[in-house]
């Protein structure tokens, strides 16, 4: 038995990571300490917990901790970010959405490509160089496609040496967007020079940019090529657009970000002013969870700090906050491993950095003014939600983690299940699941909703077995299911084998396939139709089918496919893929010619000739 005061007498004086865990075994928080015996016992004491609403919150859910010693404090912050990362424990501040950010990625090859990259991933063999993270997709496609517009660069998926002269050159290349590596057309010494300067205008290095493409458009015009002039006169004021944005300058010339907080209620904001080569490129806000009115500024700014340069593909050599954080000198090293160079955190009291720092918190100011009511409007709304929806139920408190199935399938052809989570009246996409139906054959829901909920539960019994923390380690507060009373019925029936206790209702709809109202206890629920407890209803009914159907089209594309190019000589499973994920569909492949069938990843002439008159045959 685990007795809390015995175990705080072990604790040793020592730097390192705790972990604080609830009855249920989930870590509820991380921390580190540069004194594990000093910092634990701290959350312990009457005086500390009375002093601040969310310790004492956390401390009354806290039945065991554990705890990892470390070397030293760097040591300690690392392994910090690890466990947050891999747990998000309900009571550390984390960056509200927890979203991955995209990239922009040099790709790691022969002739290299600029593209767009939904995350950095270098784990499973994705390597490059990474630019970034981006707050949003928007701004990369921006930057790319001013860098198309002014280097004709390969976008293909051909591999080299290896597709060296095969087939003809693409389409980009006839329309003047690709100069043809592929064919040699470029030497690739030059080809590399381009792919330099793209990189250095993605690093904000716009004037060699700005002075090339001059130079190019004067010599044109001189030449009384005023059509080509003038579409360098355009590239030239696209270029200019997009460093309207990037009027702060100084005279420096260093990289460094510029870290702003605001605050309002209980809601966080950090804003971020990106400034590369003594120009900022971009600013970019981002909201923080678990930020109670009495906690420190110092605390949030440095957990924004440890998530979101810990994921980051640049640090600058400088950080100039608002605040420093209690842990400065520790992050500063911390922040110094990571880039490999020395990186500073500072507080500027006077001067350019001040003075644009000063804009930041301004700009902060707006930014929480702007988005706060609608923060707040939306938090209000969706805890009425589940708290209406909680007083229909009767259920004792109102449920925070929400679970929605789904049944997809056409006379029992492919059938699938889906599970939806929606926390605090939320979509959770994260934690979004995929079944495809093994062991039921034939349009039979009932068994279809039984074997999806049993394998769901058994994953998250053996995941407590084990001890660890997996995709199905967390419990909903409250089942729903799309279907009447059968499904509700069978789903009961597997969570009664497994001795598992979660309230279970159905969400039935009319005649008209809208939402109608809840089955719970073998009894039809109505709600007001303009309540938001009967909103949400609604919200989770549709996704959780459009989840469904989504899944279950894509696997009887799939099947289509199968059925038509496994009859082509020469297609097997992987040019079936890569042709699958090129063309996205069966006409667009039938409508290829030989030439944008060979440029497809894996495919030659000869295979490409096959597909071309197969469809072609009579």
């Amino acid at each position: 038995m685990f007795s809390i005061p015995d175990e705080l007498k072990k604790l040793p004086s020592k730097p390192g990571v705790y972990l604080m865990k609830d009855e249920s075994n989930h870590v509820i928080y991380v921390g580190k300490a540069i004194n594990l015996r000093n910092r634990v016992r701290s959350y312990f004491r009457s005086s500390t917990a009375a002093s601040d609403p969310k310790v004492r919150s956390m401390v009354t859910h806290i039945t065991h901790f554990e705890y990892i010693v470390t070397d030293n404090e760097v040591e300690a912050i690392i392994l910090e970010c690890n466990l947050i990362k891999q747990h998000t424990p309900k009571y550390n501040i984390r960056l509200k959405d927890n979203k991955a950010y995209p990239y922009i990625k040099v790709t790691e090859e022969r002739l290299p490509r600029i593209v767009y990259a939904h995350q950095r991933d270098q784990k499973r063999g994705k390597t490059g160089k990474f630019f970034g993270p981006y707050p949003s997709g928007d701004r990369i496609r921006e930057i790319l496609n001013l860098i198309h517009d002014i280097w004709p660069l390969r976008r293909c998926h051909r591999r080299f040496p290896r597709d060296y002269d095969k087939g003809r050159p693409c389409l980009q290349y006839h329309i003047g967007h690709c100069k043809a590596p592929c064919h040699r057309y470029i030497a690739e010494e030059e080809y590399q020079q381009m792919i330099n300067e793209a990189i250095s205008l993605i690093q904000g290095k716009i004037a060699p940019v700005v002075e090339k493409l001059s130079q190019k458009m004067e010599a044109h015009s001189e030449a009384l090529e005023f059509e080509k002039a003038a579409e360098l006169r355009d590239l030239l004021q696209a270029l200019k657009m997009l460093t309207e944005k990037q009027k702060a300058e100084n005279t420096s010339g260093d990289d460094r970000d510029v870290i702003a907080l605001a605050r309002k209620d209980d809601e966080s904001l950090v804003q971020v002013f990106f400034v590369r080569n003594g120009k900022m490129i971009g600013r970019e806000h981002f909201m923080m969870q678990n930020t109670p009115q009495n906690f420190p500024n110092e605390d949030i700014l440095e957990a924004f700090i440890k998530q979101f340069y810990g994921e980051a593909a640049f640090i600058p050599k400088e950080l100039v906050i608002v605040q420093a954080p209690s842990d400065r000198e520790n992050i500063s090293n911390w922040l110094t491993q990571l880039k490999g160079q020395r990186v500073h955190i500072t507080v500027p009291q006077k001067g350019e950095k001040h003075q644009l720092l000063q804009l930041a918190v301004r700009n902060a100011d707006l930014t929480m003014e702007q988005f706060g009511m609608h923060i707040k409007r939306e938090a209000t709304r969706n805890q009425s939600a589940i708290s209406e929806l909680a007083e229909a139920l009767q259920l004792s408190e109102p449920p925070a983690r929400i679970e929605a199935y789904d049944i997809s399938n056409i006379q029992g052809f492919e059938s699938v299940g889906s599970m939806v989570v929606f926390e605090d009246g939320k979509s959770k996409n994260s934690d979004y699941r995929k079944f495809k139906i093994k062991g039921v054959h034939g349009p039979n829901d009932y068994a279809s909703m039984e074997e999806i909920i049993t394998r769901r539960f058994k994953r998250y019994l053996n995941e407590q077995k084990e001890k660890e923390e997996g995709k199905f380690s967390k419990l909903p507060d409250l089942l729903m299911i799309d279907g009447g009373k059968g499904q509700v019925h069978a789903a009961e029936e597997v969570l009664i084998q497994m001795g598992i206790s979660i309230p279970v209702c159905g969400m039935v709809k009319d005649d008209r396939h809208r939402t109608r109202g809840l089955i719970y206890q073998d009894v039809e629920i109505s709600m007001p139709r303009n309540s938001e407890g009967f909103r949400l209803i609604t919200r989770i009914q549709d996704e959780v089918h459009r989840f469904a159907l989504e899944y279950h089209r894509k696997l009887r594309a799939d099947s289509q496919v199968r059925s038509v190019l496994d009859d082509i000589t020469g297609i097997g499973p992987t040019r079936r893929k890569a042709l699958m994920r090129h063309f996205k569909g069966i006409d667009p492949i039938r409508r290829a010619s030989i030439e944008e069938l060979a440029l497809v990843d894996t495919m030659n002439q000869k295979s490409a000739e096959a597909v071309y008159n197969f469809f072609r045959s009579p």
